[in-house]
């Protein structure tokens, strides 16, 4: 075997072992696990990503009438559920329009930049 192979080898053995135990990992990979709202957010902007997808592959000519009909139904049955999900662990408080906007420091952003 050539040295400069060998070399390689073992840089990247010691580049790799103190990668592992020797690097202290950041705060938020150690944060809390997301709640159910958070869970139920991400979910129905899921759904409703499906959703604009399916339109417009439905536009698209991948899908027949009757196909896409049927699995839009689906998904907007879905989208009921996971809103109702919402209204009840919010407590009947307006949801969130989206994820990003739900952060505290999103609306002091936006309130500056109207005034």
């Amino acid at each position: 075997m050539e040295p400069g192979i060998l070399i390689a080898c073992f840089a990247l053995v010691a580049a790799t072992l103190l990668f592992i135990f020797y690097i202290e990992p950041d705060a938020s990979d150690s944060a809390p696990h997301r709640s159910q709202l958070d869970h139920l957010l991400e979910r129905r902007d899921t759904i409703y990503e499906n959703l604009r997808d399916l339109k417009f592959e439905h536009r698209a000519g991948k899908f027949s009438e009757a196909d896409y009909n049927e699995m839009r139904a689906a998904l907007e049955k879905e989208t009921a559920l996971v809103l109702a999900e919402i209204e009840t662990v919010t407590g009947g408080v307006a949801r969130p329009q989206r994820r990003e906007v739900a952060s505290a420091g999103a609306h002091a952003v936006r309130d500056k930049s109207t005034s």
